[in-house]
């Protein structure tokens, strides 16, 4: 006799199981491929700082007066980024800073000399040393600084620490280092 609800070939089954876990791998690589991508979006690669060009601040402005040599414009503000042959009493400082996730500082500052002395002097709004330190340091959060002096219930416990070490007994020095040495050479080797 021959049954209407025959099971099938087990070969056939294996197939049918086979493609079956074949299109759940693919679904599931796409959807990690698709939660990469939102990932990828939310994590950025670390990028340096990149400081380039002389710091000058304020303070090292305000020290330039007309009349100084080039020697002591070189003392004050360092040594120019750049100098041209064809604008020899001209000097540029330039300074660029570029931090991920903050737009790019520039200034700059240009110094003009007459028969080497120093005769002017022009550039961008130029930050405080202080001003200038803060915008560099991104870890240093606004707030009230660190306490700086103990109180007096802090001096004593130190006191008291610092009393009982001391009252505990001395460990034994090391022994002394050995006053004889053996010969460099055995006895009796030829020379």
């Amino acid at each position: 006799m021959h049954h209407l609800n025959s099971p099938q070939s087990p070969s056939r089954e294996r197939r049918r199981g086979q493609s079956v876990f074949r299109v759940a791998l693919v679904l599931a690589a796409l959807g990690g491929l698709s939660a990469c991508t939102s990932v990828a979006n939310l994590v950025t690669p670390y990028k340096i700082d990149i400081q380039q060009g002389n710091v000058v601040t304020r303070e090292q402005a305000q020290a330039l007066a007309p009349g100084m040599s080039r020697l002591q414009v070189r003392d004050i503000l360092g040594s120019p980024l750049l100098t041209s042959v064809f604008h020899a009493d001209r000097w540029d400082y330039v300074f660029t800073f570029r931090r991920q996730g903050a737009a790019a500082q520039q200034r700059k500052l240009t110094v003009f000399f007459k028969d080497d002395v120093l005769e002017r002097f022009e550039g961008d709004e130029l930050p405080t040393e202080a001003e200038f330190v803060a915008s560099l340091d991104v870890r240093r959060k606004a707030g009230k600084p660190p306490v700086l002096q103990a109180s007096e219930e802090q001096l004593r416990a130190f006191q008291q620490r610092n009393a009982s070490s001391q009252a505990a007994p001395a460990a034994e020095p090391p022994p002394a280092p050995a006053r004889s040495y053996p010969p460099l050479e055995t006895p009796g080797a030829a020379q």
